[in-house]
């Protein structure tokens, strides 16, 4: 908002916010921190790092605490119980310091408890939880309930194929604290494209039945060409809310 990213707001644009949240009678699910999605210190350098800033999230790994203790003070603000965050670019092998990776994630959580704040990771394909089955071994690794998933089906098929319709496991199905709804096409070379809810590869009428009583949220990348549409008949909002009503209505969930 105001090209900034949400942390950078000052008290003048979070009293806007507030008032448009207000007169639309809409509600914060979470804040969409950008809480470690920075390079792993000590570690070889990811091919995922930006060489820019994203999001105009322009923060070191020595930053993250300040990152941390503002995304509480903003969820607080707009009266949510949840942060988002992630797990540092992506390593070619993070096994050296996945240990380590998940006390950072461990730490974090117990700071953001004493506000009452949880944080949800999202499984991101450039960051070290991409998968499914990443996920999983990252939350039975941090049993704390102050730690949930952000599970995003659209990134788990984008980063691997056999990732689009695989079930959670239990450890995760358990533990989604809020899911993100879009969906993903394969090009003939095995690329991905966004896609509108229900136009694509996911399997979301199976993915439902274990998300539906979440928090939801319908989604849909700003930089495709579908996002670019201005007509209001081909609105990429529009399409994932209707393809998502759909979906939702086959899983005998709404």
């Amino acid at each position: 908002m105001w090209n900034k990213n949400i942390l950078d707001l000052d008290a003048k644009e979070i009293a806007e916010t507030q008032r448009v949240l207000a007169k639309y009678e809409l509600r914060v699910t979470d804040i969409a921190s950008p809480l470690f999605k920075v390079d792993w210190p000590g570690a070889p350098a990811s091919k995922f790092s930006p060489k820019s800033d994203k999001f105009h999230a322009d923060f070191g790994f020595t930053q993250q605490d300040d990152v941390l203790r503002r995304s509480i003070e903003i969820a607080k603000q707009f009266q949510t119980d949840r942060v988002r965050c992630f797990d540092f670019w992506r390593l070619k092998d993070q096994a050296p310091y996945r240990k380590a990776i998940n006390q950072k994630l461990r730490d974090a959580a117990a700071v953001a408890a004493k506000s009452g704040i949880k944080l949800v990771l999202e499984n991101e394909m450039t960051c070290n939880t991409a998968t499914a089955a990443e996920a999983a071994q990252v939350l039975a690794a941090i049993p704390d309930p102050n730690l949930l998933l952000n599970w995003d089906p659209g990134n788990a098929a984008a980063r691997w194929r056999n990732s689009v319709s695989r079930r959670l496991p239990p450890v995760a199905e358990g533990r989604i604290g809020h899911c993100h709804c879009k969906d993903v096409t394969r090009k003939p070379d095995g690329s991905t494209e966004w896609a509108a809810m229900g136009s694509g590869i996911i399997d979301w009428v199976g993915q439902f039945p274990r998300a539906a009583r979440r928090r939801l949220s319908p989604r849909c990348q700003p930089g495709n060409a579908l996002a670019r549409r201005r007509d209001h008949r081909k609105n990429p909002r529009g399409q994932s809310w209707a393809g998502m009503q759909k979906e939702l209505h086959a899983a005998g969930d709404l």
